[in-house]
């Protein structure tokens, strides 16, 4: 019988080590191929190359990179660099949350996304915390999600992002399948000057408020627990058309 064929990707690089132990976790269910890029792609969203050719470099066996996004790597591995069909896409895992807002910057996200637009069952893993980053637990995760995605399926139209708490398999309460919360950055852009005086801005760091009510990602993650969301393609805001439709009269 055929082994189940799962791509696995990241944003973070083909050399990240979120990318081996995710790669390590699942290859125990099937025969698994990296196609990951060969730099860092953190918060380039569902960006693809347009403006140059893509260079595609087999470091080993089932492991290739190429000089692209995460969504570059998906498309041109089911194109162009698989011969056959994956059962299972897995995206990770990035050493970060990716929570509420974040998912619209996330490359992780994104690589998840793509596979999802193809029709295939499609999982993005992250931790959450800072350095050192330890990815044992939540590769134990991904290997327990990724299994039941082979076994149950998906929601149709959909992917799963998944937020792993930065503690102990003793201290992880649980999974719980969440909605996405919504953040806000205060003083997140900063003034600097370069050695002629000139102004710059930098993007990153201030204060985050999170909102979006009960049972959101992020206040699962705070709470100590694995936090699984679904995510699906269309977001037409279907109370906005009935609202649209209502009142604008056109």
């Amino acid at each position: 019988m055929t082994k189940p064929l799962i791509l696995v990707t990241n944003d973070d690089g083909v050399h990240a080590p979120g990318l081996q132990a995710l790669h390590d976790a699942v290859a125990t269910l099937g025969e698994a191929v990296v196609v990951a890029p060969e730099r860092d792609n953190s918060a380039v969203s569902h960006s693809i190359t347009m403006n140059r050719p893509l260079r595609v470099v087999r470091l080993d066996e089932h492991i290739y990179t190429l000089d692209g996004t995460p969504t570059d790597c998906v498309t041109i591995a089911l194109n162009k660099i698989l011969d056959r069909r994956p059962a299972l896409i897995v995206s990770g895992i990035n050493p970060g949350a990716n929570l509420g807002d974040d998912i619209s910057y996330s490359g992780t996200v994104s690589a998840a996304i793509e596979g999802t637009m193809y029709d295939i069952p499609s999982l993005a893993f992250s931790l959450g915390g800072g350095q050192p980053f330890d990815f044992e637990v939540a590769a134990g995760v991904a290997w327990k999600l990724a299994s039941m995605a082979l076994a149950f399926k998906l929601p149709p139209g959909s992917l799963l992002n998944i937020n792993v708490p930065p503690l102990t398999a003793d201290k992880i309460h649980g999974i719980r399948f969440t909605c996405q919360g919504r953040r806000v950055y205060k003083d997140a852009i900063q003034e600097t000057f370069d050695p002629g005086g000139r102004k710059h801005y930098w993007i990153g760091g201030g204060t985050v408020h999170w909102s979006g009510g009960s049972n959101t990602d992020e206040q699962a993650v705070r709470q100590g627990y694995i936090s699984v969301t679904p995510i699906q393609l269309d977001v037409t805001n279907h109370s906005g058309l009935d609202y649209l439709e209502q009142r604008w009269k056109m």
